[in-house]
């Protein structure tokens, strides 16, 4: 069995941790959370004070990455984080190859996989990223499958939406789940994956395909991302990204689907039960609320002088308590038109959620972020994702390490090993022959892999073949039904000319007979008066 060892990076107040804490077993063995720009780091404090045993820094990721040494991230087997979605757009930096933009900390975590190379990967982030940037949609997500593919991995991702899976939140977000080529899930996985019927893969056997069901993939269709990262971040032009999809190789299967979950928990039954403070009350705001809460229709004009009319449509006011929430913001305890406001089941007057009610949403612990200021508590639940579909990804996490070993050597370190052991004794030579049958185990899967991505193309490649003689087919039909038409057109204008000289030549004779006669008949008038 693999050691459930997590580096959880961006980890906030530590959702991920106590999701995984939840699911059993699991040794986060090192931290990173900084928020940029603030004196007091609340989200830190709170989760040093939940897991003291867990070695956390408090810095810049970037700062940890440009100096390893002085703050070394320790071996692990799971990567997990949270992370907020930018422009991961590269550029070209000459002999150094590509770099992305300074500050994007997708950067930061590629950096760590490249030094650690972490078996497992599970991130998670808004369901924005996979139709990012609006002028190039889906480009940025290409770029991060593009930098897995190049370190090894293959990648599964879902957008999940809580309250289909019996959550009290209707909030979406895509979870990203990576494998290495060097694990057993790995092998496992690239034996039952089918080219020809990635649909059914992701429906039965994908990493989220237990815990969160789903019927079939929709509007879906395989194409493969060959191209490298500059390419993609300069040329990228396949679209967005389905809410469901992998990538195995190069080889990618996207589209949408349908939920086949359970009932969701609903807002009324996350409220506290004893009285709530009288701050919470809206009192004499309440016509703000409506008109914030309320459908609007309004001329406006941009700095540029443009004019249009802004239109938004009514939130339901207040909430209703017998459904989910609504996506909760960070900007949840401002006066805002996406606050959630409710009907108090005890005094029956409209009231804001408390700091507890609102951290029930997400699946925390009462009071788990008591002790930093109120309107920051807010914002942490804002950021912060649904604990319990964290310990539901660590349930099929705990099956999976359950299946590997404790090490994930690449190719070139077995290699190396070979080498090593060549002139060593029996034993040594034992190693090597083990070494050797792993490496040959090794080939026959990738050839495996190649051999079923040959089929796929070549039924593409056939079914494109088909498609273009049926086009030629149609243009044969098409060339010879106009010319049918041509030759009926000529053949009715020759008819209508023979017709048209023939009556020509009728008067002719007609004329010419008339003017015979006439000769005739004065000769004879003449004759007779004679």
């Amino acid at each position: 069995m693999m050691k459930k060892t997590v580096v959880e990076l961006f980890a906030g107040v530590g959702g991920f941790h106590l999701g995984l804490k939840n699911a059993g077993g699991w040794d986060v063995l090192w931290a990173n959370q900084w928020e940029p720009g603030k004196k007091v780091q609340h989200a830190y404090d709170c989760y040093r004070s939940h897991f003291p045993e867990t070695k956390a820094v408090n810095m810049d990721i970037s700062v940890v990455n440009d100096n390893p040494t002085e703050n070394p991230i320790p071996k692990h087997n799971l990567l997990v984080g949270g992370f907020p979605c930018q422009d991961y757009s590269v550029a070209s930096t000459g002999a150094k190859g590509i770099e992305g933009k300074k500050g994007v900390l997708w950067w930061e975590i590629r950096r760590i996989l490249e030094r650690h190379q972490a078996p497992f990967v599970l991130l998670e982030n808004v369901d924005r990223l996979l139709k990012s940037p609006t002028k190039q949609r889906g480009r940025d997500f290409a770029v991060m499958l593009a930098c897995f593919r190049d370190l090894g991995y293959n990648v599964e991702w879902r957008v999940i939406n809580a309250a289909d899976y019996g959550f009290a939140q209707r909030r979406r977000r895509v979870f990203i789940f990576a494998y290495h080529e060097t694990t057993n899930y790995y092998k496992r996985q690239v034996n039952k994956i089918d080219p020809t019927s990635l649909n059914q893969h992701l429906v039965k056997n994908g990493f989220f395909a237990q815990e969160f069901p789903i019927g079939s993939i929709n509007d879906a269709l395989p194409w493969e991302l060959k191209e490298d990262l500059k390419d993609i971040s300069d040329n990228y032009k396949n679209g967005a990204f389905g809410e469901a999809g992998i990538m195995f190789g190069d080889v990618i299967f996207t589209g949408k689907y349908e939920p086949a979950g359970q009932p969701p928990m609903t807002l009324g039954e996350v409220l506290v039960k004893e009285e709530v403070e009288e701050k919470y009350y809206l009192g004499e705001n309440l016509e703000q609320w409506k008109y914030m809460k309320g459908a609007k229709e309004q001329p406006r004009k941009t700095k540029e002088g443009f004019e249009y009319m802004f239109r938004e449509g009514a939130i339901a006011f207040p909430d209703p308590l017998e459904r989910p929430a609504r996506t909760m913001l960070t900007s949840e305890s401002s006066k805002n038109r996406s606050t959630h406001v409710i009907e108090d089941p005890n005094s029956n007057n409209l009231r804001l959620l408390t700091p507890i009610e609102a951290e029930r949403l997400n699946g925390f612990e009462d009071n788990w972020t008591k002790g930093m200021p109120e309107k920051f508590r807010y914002f942490c639940m804002g950021n912060a994702l649904v604990v319990g579909l964290v310990t539901k990804m660590g349930k099929s996490l705990n099956e999976i390490f359950g299946n590997e070993v404790d090490t994930h050597l690449t190719k070139n370190v077995i290699h190396e090993k070979s080498s090593e052991y060549l002139d060593s004794n029996t034993v040594e030579e034992q190693k090597i022959i083990r070494l050797a049958k792993e490496e040959s185990k090794n080939i026959i899967e990738a050839a495996k892999l190649d051999k079923q991505k040959m089929i796929f193309r070549a039924k593409e490649e056939a079914e494109k073949i088909l498609e273009n003689a049926k086009t030629e087919e149609q243009k044969i039909i098409s060339q010879a039904e106009k010319e049918a038409a041509r030759i009926l057109k000529n053949a009715d204008l020759q008819k209508q000319n023979i017709i048209k000289l023939a009556r020509e030549e009728e008067m002719r004779i007609i004329e010419d007979a008339k003017n015979t006669a006439k000769i005739i008949i004065d000769s004879s008038k003449d004759k007779v008066m004679s």
